[in-house]
């Protein structure tokens, strides 16, 4: 598959599981929890500065934002989750949306596969394993990518790496290292996310 990044919009901020798209297009999408970096990885792979916006308050937004590549790929980024300050009616508004992208949206079948996005600086959370658990269950193909590569120094790297790597619910699933900061892991990325798309 070839895809023109240039040709590359927001095609919508989804409130509700009614207003996501009809077009039978693969779907590729990111989860994490809030300031894992989603934003940062979704604007390097489109080599964009900030179709996807950074926060400078994580959580602030509770939509699922679909990117239109080239009118071949959705990216789909999911609303992050795991934020402390979010309010009780926020964290249940999080909870339905996502659990309506995976259990009421039209077109799951072309969710081709998840990025799951993990801080290589500490590790999957309690929030991720959840979510890694539930992609484990739902039989959802994702790999993890580990966020803010360059932050770590040889001998954090090393020990993070097999911290990841061999974690109980992700050994056996591909671990891509990336930094936004240095574009390491972007071409990696790139290559996982077509070779499940055209699946």
């Amino acid at each position: 598959m070839a895809l023109n990044i240039q040709n590359t919009s927001l095609k919508i901020s989804a409130g509700l599981s009614s207003q996501f798209p009809a077009d039978p297009l693969p779907q590729i999408a990111f989860s994490g929890r809030s300031n894992v970096g989603k934003s940062s990885l979704i604007n390097t792979l489109l080599g964009r500065k900030s179709l996807a916006r950074v926060s400078s308050s994580p959580g602030k937004t509770i939509t699922i934002n679909f990117y239109d590549v080239d009118k071949k790929l959705y990216l789909v980024d999911l609303p992050g989750y795991g934020f402390a300050k979010r309010s009780p009616e926020d964290k249940r508004k999080w909870s339905a949306l996502t659990d309506g992208y995976f259990t009421g949206n039209k077109n799951i079948d072309r969710l081709s596969l998840v990025l799951q996005l993990v801080d290589s600086r500490m590790g999957p959370t309690k929030d991720d394993e959840m979510m890694l658990e539930f992609l484990t269950a739902s039989e959802i193909p994702f790999v993890v990518i580990a966020t803010k590569a360059d932050k770590l120094n040889a001998t954090e790297r090393k020990k993070n790496t097999q911290l990841i790597t061999e974690h109980h619910l992700i050994k056996g699933n591909k671990v891509i290292f990336f930094s936004a900061l240095k574009g390491e892991g972007k071409d990696e990325v790139w290559k996982t996310v077509l070779s499940y798309a055209k699946a």
